[in-house]
């Protein structure tokens, strides 16, 4: 069975609240994906996963969340 993927665009400031809940909800494991994220971007948003205009769907964490919605 395929895995429906929505192409819908992630606004850029929805991706960083996103990104927050995760981030809240299960902390941030030392060499995990979003370990490497924050410590390399230092949440400068243009340098984070998420970041892939004009659709912003680079982070497959906050892509799973969006699409839930």
């Amino acid at each position: 069975m395929a895995v429906k993927e929505s192409i819908s665009e992630i606004p850029e400031n929805l991706a960083l609240k996103l990104c927050k809940e995760i981030q809240k909800e299960k902390p941030v494991k030392l060499f995990s994906q979003c370990w490497g994220c924050l410590k390399y971007s230092k949440e400068d948003t243009k340098k984070m996963c998420f970041y892939d205009p004009p659709k912003n769907r680079g982070c497959n964490k906050i892509n799973k969340r969006f699409d839930k919605q």
